[in-house]
């Protein structure tokens, strides 16, 4: 007789192409008062979580995640704390999307047409979300994100496959590194997708070497997160194409948004953007993000720009996952 020690289940959803499997059920108590003390909290305790969900064979190495948590902020509906290959998040633009229109479409927040507020505490802050509903389906969402900034600009590294490479360190509830592909001889396409992966890890790898990153205003807020790579625009109607290599070498298949705010706040920030103007940035598969710089302001002594960013998410499977006792891989395992 089968005999099983764990039984999850969750929601698969995806913005733009990237992954987002939420936790419905099967969390555990997660103390802390603060978001990132629950991060801290479950990386300490129960990282094996993550892993299950995240590794294979349930997962894979470009898997990523959600768990939703209660409030810690009183205007916030939801705490949550994003995973993926490697670990936790600060903030996760393409999950805030998919989680509007998972939580729209199932019901679990109070639903408005034409638009249903939904607003989360996650690591970086404060994050509020307006989803379409239109009575019937969830349609786009717009998120809008904590302040963006340029951290470091114009800052050069070597590295082993690509020699000198040049661009800035930018916070967009997320540190970057913002490079250009023309630097490289690669362009922003499906079939470049491995050289493209080098170069985001040879990148991070040598800005970690030389800069030491902090958040002006939050601790915890202190390391890069990932190479973002961008270049000419790989299909019509778009202002230019990108792709965010994160964590360990995982991926982004959406804009990222996150990745997109701080595109944008760069921009406005080095007077490339104006105030409000619509930016749509595509990703390696195509699909696209719009963005707009719609507030300037500071983070400590830093300029920096408030974004809304606009995507669409599709549900894709309801799934019920199941730990066997005598599974000899009950945290996964990871390929690359």
């Amino acid at each position: 007789m089968l005999s099983f020690t764990r039984t999850l289940h969750t929601i698969d959803a995806h913005t733009g192409g990237e992954p987002l499997r939420v936790l419905l059920s099967g969390m555990p108590h997660v103390p802390g008062n603060t978001i990132l003390e629950k991060r801290s909290w479950l990386k300490s305790n129960r990282d094996d979580l993550r892993m299950f969900l995240m590794n294979e064979p349930r997962g894979h190495a470009d898997m990523y995640g959600a768990y939703l948590l209660p409030p810690v902020s009183p205007n916030a509906d939801f705490g949550v704390i994003f995973i993926h290959n490697e670990g936790y998040s600060d903030m996760c633009g393409h999950g805030i999307i998919a989680l509007g229109k998972v939580l729209v479409e199932l019901g679990h927040v109070e639903r408005q047409i034409p638009v249903t507020r939904i607003a989360f505490d996650s690591p970086a802050g404060f994050i509020e979300a307006q989803v379409e509903w239109d009575g019937v389906r969830a349609g786009r969402v717009t998120f809008r994100n904590v302040p963006s900034f340029i951290y470091l600009r114009d800052l050069e590294v070597d590295t082993p496959s690509f020699g000198k490479v040049t661009g800035d360190i930018v916070f967009g509830g997320a540190f970057y590194y913002y490079i250009h592909v023309g630097q490289t001889g690669l362009e922003i396409r499906p079939e470049m997708v491995r050289p493209l992966i080098q170069l985001g890890a040879e990148t991070k790898q040598a800005v970690k070497a030389k800069v030491r990153i902090q958040h002006p205003l939050v601790t915890g807020l202190d390391s890069l997160y990932g190479t973002i790579i961008d270049g000419a625009p790989n299909r019509t109607g778009i202002d230019q194409s990108n792709v965010c290599i994160f964590a360990d070498r995982e991926v982004d298949r959406s804009p990222t948004g996150t990745g997109t705010s701080g595109r944008a706040a760069q921009l406005f920030l080095r007077g490339k953007l104006g105030l409000n103007q619509a930016y749509r940035n595509g990703s390696i598969v195509g699909s696209v993000f719009e963005v707009r710089v719609v507030e300037a302001t500071q983070v400590g002594a830093l300029p920096a720009a408030i974004t809304e960013v606009t995507g669409e998410a599709h549900i894709m499977g309801f799934n019920q996952w199941l730990l066997e006792d005598t599974d000899p891989f009950p945290t996964g395992f990871f390929l690359r």
